[in-house]
């Protein structure tokens, strides 16, 4: 089946291009053990961009894409936040982007295999047609399942799906790598019973939180953070001013406090932290992309004694003075995954939300004149909207509501 959309392709000239491509649809797994079934026609409605499509981008001018293609095909479909039309059962879904020869794609080991939609070896949601795994179009709460036509407002906000799901992944790995590392350290410090100070333990670790970075999935993260502790002092570190938009989101939606590191030294920002805390972070999470993170953190003594580094950005190396790494007794913690069950609950939980408020609309079509130029110069160009996502079939879209 042809379909038209956007697709990357290793170029120098033109590593993204709309036009017509050709769909294929082999049969996959979801997990390992189960049969491989062929992919359900679905229609994208709503679709989001993702840094990691600006990332793939660039791959392509490096001629770096061959891997990531679908077999025996030169090109893949990008995008993989968004909703789908599913003409078969009259319904909207949201995809589940990854699968495999796994037992859990999002934790694979060396002899199983997995695939992403938009990401690694399946075509994704910037086309007017898709193929994807009946199983992993995955439903929308209840009382949404008669929709015929999408509220704009709720499309917006189950943009987010993808990211909000890897937030509660890293609120689950933080809960139970800070209750193994420190349970001993609260039964040494008040004589708790094992089960009490592991309690004590999964909330103390988020007792003094900074997150580097004011990006979707920080954001996201400190959400879950203030949603299940509601005594946790956060902080978002970030380049914006204090006035900025996604400054006055946190502070306000998230009762988090926030730092403005503009014109700042990393010393500097190391103290402010600090002082701002009342003390040394007892987690701190890398959102932002730069190399700062880990210098602020570990050069800087802006982490504490037992304290947990979640290194959640894609790039940058992570280095460390070793004697007083181990001395201090300090986790380094890296995972950017999620399951099914994460999804499951980012949906639900996205549907009740206001984040559609931090969603800004491109234009269809100056998108597809020349997507290159508008992932450039508008979608991640300076001040660009926190989340930037595209009406890909208006017959679905409820703009009113």
């Amino acid at each position: 089946m042809k379909t038209f959309g956007t697709y990357f392709q290793n170029s120098e000239e033109k590593p993204l291009c709309y036009g017509e491509v050709n769909l294929i649809n082999p049969p996959r797994q979801r997990l390992r053990g189960e049969p491989p079934k062929e992919g359900k026609e679905a229609i994208p409605v709503f679709c989001g961009f993702c840094g990691t499509d600006y990332e793939l981008m660039q791959m392509g001018k490096r001629g770096e894409l061959n891997p990531k293609f679908p077999q025996g095909q030169h090109r893949l479909i990008n995008g993989h936040e968004g909703v789908v039309w599913v003409p078969s059962e009259n319904r909207f879904a949201i995809v589940l982007i990854r699968g495999g020869d796994s037992y859990d794609p999002t934790r694979f080991s060396e002899d199983e295999t997995y695939f992403e939609y938009g990401c690694d070896g399946a075509d994704g949601i910037f086309a007017d047609r898709g193929f994807f795994h009946p199983d992993m179009l995955l439903h929308l709460p209840a009382k949404y399942e008669d929709l015929k036509k999408l509220p704009l407002s709720l499309a917006k906000k189950l943009v987010f799906s993808d990211p909000y799901a890897c937030a509660v992944f890293q609120h689950e790995r933080m809960c139970d790598i800070g209750e193994a590392q420190n349970f001993r350290v609260e039964m040494a410090r008040s004589g708790l019973s094992e089960t009490e100070a592991r309690k004590k333990a999964r909330e103390s670790t988020f007792r003094r939180t900074v997150i580097f970075g004011l990006g979707t999935t920080g954001l996201f993260i400190g959400d879950q953070i203030h949603r299940n502790h509601p005594d946790a002092h956060i902080l978002f570190v970030a380049r914006s001013g204090e006035d900025s938009d996604k400054a006055l989101f946190v502070k306000k939606e998230l009762q988090s406090d926030y730092l403005s590191t503009a014109g700042m030294t990393e010393p500097q920002t190391a103290q402010a932290i600090r002082e701002k805390l009342g003390g040394t972070a007892s987690v701190f999470i890398g959102t932002s992309g730069t190399e700062t993170e880990h210098r602020i953190a570990f050069r800087e003594g802006a982490l504490g004694c037992n304290g947990i580094y979640n290194s959640f950005s894609l790039g940058p190396q992570v280095r460390f003075d070793t004697m007083p790494f181990g001395f201090k007794n300090q986790v380094i913690l890296s995972s950017i995954n999620f399951t099914r069950a994460h999804m499951q609950t980012a949906i639900a939980l996205l549907c009740e939300s206001s984040f559609d408020r931090l969603v800004s609309l491109i234009d269809k079509e100056t998108f597809i004149a020349d997507p290159i130029s508008a992932y450039e110069t508008i979608i991640y160009a300076k001040g660009a909207p926190l989340k930037t996502a595209v009406v890909w079939n208006e017959t679905y879209i409820d703009r009113e509501a």
